[in-house]
């Protein structure tokens, strides 16, 4: 498995020959100014909730590659109304994909487009693949219900938001890796805006000091294992 980060919550993953863009939120951050969204290949767009810094290039990047929008049913079909395919889902709800097995799970935030439209209830993604295990936790506090992903998943990686205001902070995602399970944590969800910015020698360290790896990457920059 092969995960890419474009920035902010943007995830390109690579998997049993798929390609999955998460959350294209990238000609609107500056730090990802060097991503080429014309240039992304995908199979599948994985939506966690409908904010526009989560939304903002699906429709350049679904038209560009015919990409199935997996999303919850307010925002599957906001875009099917626009003449895109999707797959719609619904918490707690997982379908066996091409590439693997994917589970909707709950998140704690908010969700509606920059026009307005209902997004539904915000969620996460546990992805099952042959080779890996990863948990999408999208936009969300913690929360006591990330206790349950182990009972089903023995996850290899988990990617949390860190940068606080919005989402969890490091002290809290540093908790929901104990609910997790799962001491490898990529980090996301940070420094794309003055109200999320972070210390990132000081959260790796708070990481190191519970014996947990927060991995930070740069934009463009790619994790495979």
């Amino acid at each position: 498995m092969k995960i890419t980060f474009y920035g902010h919550a943007s995830l390109g993953i690579e998997v049993e020959g798929k390609q999955i863009i998460v959350d294209p939120f990238i000609t609107g951050n500056p730090l990802a100014d060097a991503i080429d969204i014309n240039t992304l290949k995908a199979d599948y767009i994985l939506l966690t909730h409908a904010h526009f810094d989560h939304v903002l290039d699906v429709e350049i990047i679904a038209k560009n590659t015919d990409a199935v929008i997996v999303s919850n049913p307010e925002i599957t079909t906001y875009y099917e109304k626009k003449g895109f395919k999707s797959h719609f889902m619904n918490h707690g709800g997982s379908w066996k994909f091409d590439f693997g097995t994917v589970k909707y799970v709950n998140a704690v935030h908010s969700s509606s487009f920059a026009d307005g439209t209902y997004g539904g209830n915000p969620g996460g993604f546990v992805i099952e693949t042959q080779s890996k295990n990863i948990y999408i936790a999208g936009d969300t506090a913690l929360t006591y219900d990330m206790k349950l992903i182990p009972l089903r998943a023995k996850l290899d990686l988990a990617i949390l938001p860190i940068g606080n205001n919005f989402t969890m902070d490091v002290e809290d995602a540093i908790v929901a890796s104990d609910f997790l399970e799962c001491n490898k944590i990529l980090g996301y969800h940070y420094d794309s805006n003055p109200y999320i910015e972070i210390n990132h020698e000081e959260s790796i360290r708070k990481f190191l000091d519970k014996g947990k790896e927060l991995l930070l990457l740069e934009v463009g920059e790619s994790l495979e294992f």
